[in-house]
């Protein structure tokens, strides 16, 4: 799947699967899950996670877009903080769950889609006046200015948070995940990070193919 990019300061890794058995995270994920998060705990304070490279570098991302990361925090930051915090991983779906493990490994952010909810070409571009879309969680976020996923029924996703149009629910079989790195970020560690993601998505979530891009 090709993702046009329109803003800069970014490169994307995209992985495709076909077959995924959306479900309840095993033990298996569970254990790298937890594994990880005590790793990031013994390593970071909130406070120190300022001085982390890939938060500095996603932080530099946003700015360039015309967005207090503060303000606006990246999800792969949110997501650290609440690691650092001892309160660990949200608890959603084995897709989600791995997902949102490879965006704390890496400290950029990362999204995972409904393929079959996606329609037309896809493009990486800033939200133009009026859009907005509901999040997950209930929130309706309003888009102008902001970076956006769109396909032909407009936006879809962000570095920030998601829309629950293209949410991944029970049921769903065919996902796209989107990986947002800096470009400071070179081009063989994202396809690995992607590659990872795609090694995941088939060893967890017993996707039948998983295609990498990026």
């Amino acid at each position: 799947m090709e993702i046009a990019v329109e803003i800069p300061g970014v490169r994307l890794g995209v992985v495709e699967a076909d077959g995924v058995t959306v479900a309840a995270p095993g033990a298996d994920l569970m254990r790298d899950i937890d594994q990880k998060c005590g790793e990031l705990r013994r390593k970071f304070t909130v406070e120190s996670l300022a001085e982390y490279e890939p938060i500095i570098a996603v932080r530099a991302m946003f700015r360039g877009w015309g967005m207090d990361p503060s303000k606006y925090r990246p999800s792969s930051e949110a997501l650290l903080r609440r690691v650092v915090q001892g309160k660990g991983l949200y608890n959603v779906s084995n897709v989600v769950d791995l997902t949102n493990l490879g965006s704390i490994e890496t400290g950029w952010p990362y999204g995972v889609y409904n393929r079959e909810a996606i329609s037309g070409r896809i493009c990486l571009r800033l939200g133009l006046p009026g859009e907005k879309y509901e999040g997950i969680g209930r929130r309706v976020w309003h888009l102008e200015g902001r970076p956006v996923l769109a396909d032909a029924d407009g936006p879809f996703g962000s570095p920030i948070s998601d829309s629950t149009r293209t949410q991944v629910r029970e049921g769903v079989t065919e996902v796209v995940a989107v990986i947002y790195a800096p470009t400071s970020a070179s081009a063989p560690v994202i396809s690995q990070a992607a590659a990872k993601q795609g090694q995941r998505l088939r060893l967890y979530a017993q996707a039948r193919e998983a295609r990498t891009f990026g």
